[in-house]
């Protein structure tokens, strides 16, 4: 059933609320046509060919200040030299285009949005979003800020008191605002040439939007934000809408590998998807696209913040400071005003040390830079009324005239200035109880390497050593990349002030060492070198885009791509039974569970009407057919009793039996299954360890079942029974596969695919060589007959090359050539062949009226 959240998907994106003026034509929208282009790909508009490389670089924000002129009225804009995605830029050829795609930071009235518009396109290349100021309050201060932000920082709103319940008029302004944002990408985008990065959790549903028009528009995400645990991200009633979102893009970034580790948990929990290591990168098969994983966190501009460094501002409140602080060791603590970055903690501990360490009074300072708080609410006011109620405590009891140990520092304060105390503190600490990254540790260590002008000012030789001194959360996203600091729990408040005890009284060299370990990670992982690895990930995920034709499918906000080989498509019932009627000898293959009964049957026993299709199919005798399944023979015996001709190949082709009143044929391995006595208690222990997984017995193998158990940990359970086996069963004539939520264990040299080699091979011998081969099947173990009658019939040995029809059930990636939808579809055309069969069949009518519903 579709989600209410995706079944208005075009109704909550339509209507007066999106009526958004249209983007001014300067920059061109082209189309080139290179590769292979499905002609169900969206409606791809072409003017002129453009050669030069661009970047789509969509935020919430575009990297622009903006303020009227006094005496005008008009409008001025200018570049922020601190923002990020300006900074970006650093990263990219110089060849490269970038054009930005977002809101500005102040309201624009209707009747001004088209000029600056257009002002905006043709001075910086920015694309704006007007939206309307009562949407953009619900999609931002509503949505964004009040239910995802809590919930990917760790807050669930468990009751009303704490945090917002889910609103969901507030997720349909989100899918709104991303929908108009998508628009603004479609309307400068060349889709076959552009690369589009979107930026951060504003715009997780974006990806869908331009998925949907462009099949293979080359599109990357990068997260600068936590992403939760499945245990917490499950709880949002619109989870798996955001996970496709993101899945359909080609590249998703991180700052960390938990973050990356708790998205694909999430992506195995809820979605059931795989991912596997290839060559190094991590990468999620999904409907045949590889959605690539990037670990990288975001550095800092080295050329900004020397810049500030050089200032003379800079050195004149240095010099003051100083003074001020003068025979005082400071900490220094720069924070934005909000419950996560764990300011109150941070004081407690502080408060601690004071108390443990009465000599410390008098010498110590913290002082803590307050920065504004992004958003508002109560949650903000407690976090900024318990800050100055510490903070005020602090000070009463431990400070004494001349002498305050916190120094609350509560207003906007200049980058100079921060620069300022950076390069004087001893010691820095982040006490954030979850961040997503944190650049206040990076900043500090540039800071404290210093400058020329800086060490004038402060009274420093240039080539004297520099010392830094770390105290980070270890729940921040910079910490994994920080080895030298000194991490904390900022809930542990004792270990925390005996961190900030260590940091100040460590020896210099020591000291030293930290600081140039941390140098030069910090100056080497700059933010160009994250924009240049991550565009270059992003060129690397989207090198096959047009080696595959794609199909899009599903409905509003489950849309996503199917992109397969581009010769694969959908078996023609009328092309097949055309071809069907003039060949002579034909050999037909054909899998059970998932291909002539559906999986998710409950009953295995085939319908009266397939029963009757198959006795057709088996009664013409130009045609030798085969079920050819993992199951059981005694399964497939009672199962398939009724049809008295029908080949049957059980457990994988380890017993054949050519009819029913033919005997069994067993492998030749049959003598040689001791390792079984090996493999079972090995799996019961699996077994009694994991709950909800099982064993199935079969004759010729095991089978450790692990789909009712934790995916998680059926998973890991899974690749260590895999790694236990195959050292266990190394000298032994067996193999180990791991399939589906399974791990099987079957002798060596039994496959599908012997079995389509052996029946194909018996016929040529008896002078029927086939010049008709069709095999359907819907899993892996289907791969190998589709593989070895390909390699069978093109043997130089073989007469005639017969015509193939390999055919898996699903679209999905495969070594067939044709797919059909599902197990309906197979007896639809099990159906069409019986039709055309000779003798003819007396129940066709029958056939054609009852397979509307076969099963």
């Amino acid at each position: 059933m579709e989600s209410r959240s995706g079944a208005n998907f075009f109704e909550l994106a339509s209507g007066d609320l999106l009526d958004i003026p249209q983007t001014p034509r300067a920059l061109p929208r082209v189309m080139t046509a290179p590769g292979i282009i499905s002609d169900l790909d969206g409606d791809l508009d072409a003017t002129s060919p453009v050669c030069r490389e661009r970047q789509i670089i969509v935020a919430n924000m575009l990297p622009l200040h903006a303020q009227r002129d006094v005496e005008t009225a008009k409008w001025c804009f200018s570049w922020d030299e601190d923002s990020l995605l300006l900074q970006l830029k650093d990263g990219l050829s110089l060849e490269t285009e970038v054009v930005y795609v977002g809101s500005l930071k102040v309201e624009v009235d209707v009747s001004e949005q088209e000029e600056i518009a257009q002002k905006l396109l043709e001075n910086f290349n920015c694309v704006p979003t007007f939206v309307p100021h009562e949407l953009h309050e619900k999609f931002y201060h509503g949505f964004c800020k009040q239910q995802l932000w809590p919930l990917f920082h760790y807050m669930l709103p468990m009751c009303s008191d704490h945090g917002d319940r889910f609103d969901r008029k507030l997720w349909q302004a989100y899918v709104s605002v991303n929908k108009i944002f998508a628009d603004k990408v479609m309307e400068v985008i060349n889709p076959e040439e552009d690369y589009v990065w979107v930026n951060d959790y504003h715009f997780m549903v974006l990806p869908t939007f331009l998925r949907k028009r462009y099949y293979r528009v080359k599109l990357g995400f990068f997260l600068h934000s936590p992403f939760p645990s499945s245990e917490i991200y499950r709880t949002l009633p619109v989870r798996d809408e955001i996970l496709r979102g993101l899945l359909n893009c080609d590249l998703i970034g991180f700052h960390t590998f938990d973050y990356a580790r708790h998205f694909l948990s999430c992506c195995s929990r809820m979605l059931g998807l795989n991912y596997e290591s290839k060559r190094g990168y991590i990468g999620l098969d999904y409907f045949g696209r590889t959605v690539y994983i990037k670990i990288l966190p975001v550095g800092i501009h080295m050329g900004r913040l020397q810049s500030v460094l050089n200032l003379s501002s800079t050195a004149v409140r240095v010099r003051e400071i100083q003074e001020q602080f003068k025979g005082k060791k400071v900490i220094l603590g720069i924070d934005d005003m909000d419950i996560f970055k764990g300011i109150s903690l941070k004081l407690l501990a502080f408060e601690q040390l004071l108390q443990q360490y009465p000599d410390l009074q008098g010498e110590l300072v913290l002082i803590q830079i307050v920065n504004p708080a992004r958003s508002s609410g109560k949650d903000v006011q407690e976090a900024k009324r318990e800050t100055y109620l510490t903070s005020g405590r602090i000070n009463n009891i431990y400070g004494s005239p001349g002498y305050q140990p916190v120094i609350l520092i509560d207003r906007p304060v200049a980058r100079y200035e921060k620069t300022a105390y950076y390069g004087l503190a001893e010691c820095c600490i982040v006490s954030a109880v979850r961040d997503g990254m944190n650049l206040v540790p990076y900043k500090y260590i540039v800071c404290r390497q210093g400058s020329p002008s800086m060490d004038k000012a402060m009274g420093i030789k240039t080539d004297s050593p520099r010392t830094s001194m770390l105290v980070v959360s270890e729940f921040i996203g910079c910490s994994p990349s920080l080895s030298g600091a000194i991490r904390i729990n900022p809930w542990d408040i004792d270990s925390v002030a005996e961190a900030m005890n260590l940091a100040i009284t460590m020896p210099d060299s020591e000291k030293r060492l930290r600081h140039e370990k941390h140098y030069r990670y910090v100056s080497s992982h700059d933010v160009a070198y994250w924009a240049r690895s991550f565009v270059q990930d992003l060129e690397r995920a989207c090198k096959d885009h047009y080696s595959k034709r794609c199909w899009g499918i599903g409905l509003g906000l489950g849309f996503r791509v199917v992109s397969l080989s581009p010769n694969f498509r959908k078996l023609s019932i009328d092309h097949i039974v055309s071809t069907y009627k003039r060949t002579n000898r034909r050999a037909i293959f054909l899998d059970y569970d998932g291909t002539i009964v559906p999986q998710s049957s409950i009953v295995k026993s085939l319908s009266p009407d397939v029963v009757a299709v198959l006795n057709v199919l088996c009664n013409d005798p130009k045609n030798t057919v085969f079920i050819v399944s993992g199951r059981g023979r005694g399964s497939l015996i009672e199962w398939l009793a009724p049809c008295e001709r029908l080949g049957i190949a059980a457990e994988h082709g380890f017993f054949i039996k050519w009819s029913k009143n033919t005997d069994w044929e067993s492998s030749p391995l049959t003598a040689h299954l001791e390792w079984k006595q090996i493999v079972e208690p090995v799996m019961k222990s699996y077994m009694e360890a994991t709950d909800g997984s099982n064993i199935e017995i079969k004759e010729s193998a095991l089978v450790w079942h692990h789909q009712d158990a934790d995916p998680d940990f059926g998973s890991c359970q899974a690749k260590e029974l895999l790694d236990h086996l195959e050292s266990v069963l190394s000298n032994e004539p067996a193999v180990v596969n791991r399939g589906h939520h399974i791990v099987e264990v079957k002798p060596q040299g039994v496959s599908k695919g012997l079995v389509a080699e052996k029946v194909i091979s018996t016929m040529v011998k008896n002078g029927e060589p086939p010049d008709f081969v069709m095999c359907i099947g819907d899993d892996r173990s289907d791969e190998d007959m589709f593989e070895s009658i390909s390699s069978t019939v093109s043997c130089p040995s073989f007469p005639v090359a017969p015509e193939i029809f390999a055919c898996t059930v699903g679209k999905k990636p495969s070594k067939a050539k044709y797919y059909l939808d599902d197990s309906a579809d197979v007896v639809r055309l099990l159906c069409g062949l019986a039709n055309a069969s000779c003798p003819k069949p007396t129940h066709v009518a029958h056939f054609q009226v009852s397979m509307e519903n076969p099963f």
